[in-house]
């Protein structure tokens, strides 16, 4: 089976899903070619639902957490959003496909796979994303405000600068906790305070 093949029947599959809902996460997951951000030796189960490694100890999500996570974040085209935690660039370049690649903009700590990822999407047409290596903790305050931020590795709680930098009204999406992880959807209020909804049991690598 071709990639484009084993693309097309993973976005079949995640349509089925009930927690996917919107049809701009499938055409995104459609559009993003899944086995250019996963090493050599693994592109074969590129398309495989499930987290695959990637080095640095961090790995390329499961295809459906990645679909869940930029669903539950409700994005429109234009939006702004702030990603901790860059990796392969992956989740990036699927959250570019409905908000426009000049609106992402990714904190990666390892300073090799930032590098790497930001050639990559330089090389597949992502290269208004913007990346920087350094602290997720911190955000990224000079592209704030942000209509939504999310997390792709795991938080003792929801990083005070992210929420910060995130408009009122805006979204927060993080997996939380650190034996056990709960993703949490938090609208950030008028008042500053948050409306924290959990979604569910979740395991990412831990946030460094």
């Amino acid at each position: 089976m071709s990639f484009e093949a084993a693309r097309e029947s993973l976005v079949d599959r995640l349509a089925r899903r009930s927690d996917i809902e919107r049809e701009s996460t499938l055409d995104a997951m459609r559009a993003v070619p899944r086995h250019e951000f996963v090493p050599e030796s693994r592109r074969s189960e590129a398309y495989a639902d499930r987290p695959l490694p990637i080095g640095d100890g961090a790995t390329i999500s499961a295809p459906h957490m990645v679909a869940i996570m930029v669903d539950a974040l409700g994005l429109s085209p234009g939006e702004r959003v702030l990603e901790v935690g860059t990796g392969c660039g992956y989740h990036a370049a699927v959250t570019a496909e409905v908000v426009g690649p000049e609106n992402v903009f990714s904190v990666e700590y390892s300073d090799r796979l930032a590098s790497e990822a930001r050639e990559r999407l330089d090389r597949l047409g992502y290269d208004d994303i913007g990346i920087r290596a350094g602290d997720g903790r911190e955000g990224w305050a000079e592209h704030a405000p942000y209509d939504a931020a999310y997390l792709t590795c795991a938080a003792p709680e929801l990083p005070e600068s992210v929420v910060e930098q995130v408009r009122p009204g805006g979204v927060v999406l993080a997996p939380i906790g650190t034996d056990r992880q709960t993703l949490v959807h938090a609208t950030r209020r008028a008042d500053g305070s948050l409306d924290r909804e959990d979604r569910g049991g979740v395991r990412f690598v831990r946030m460094q």
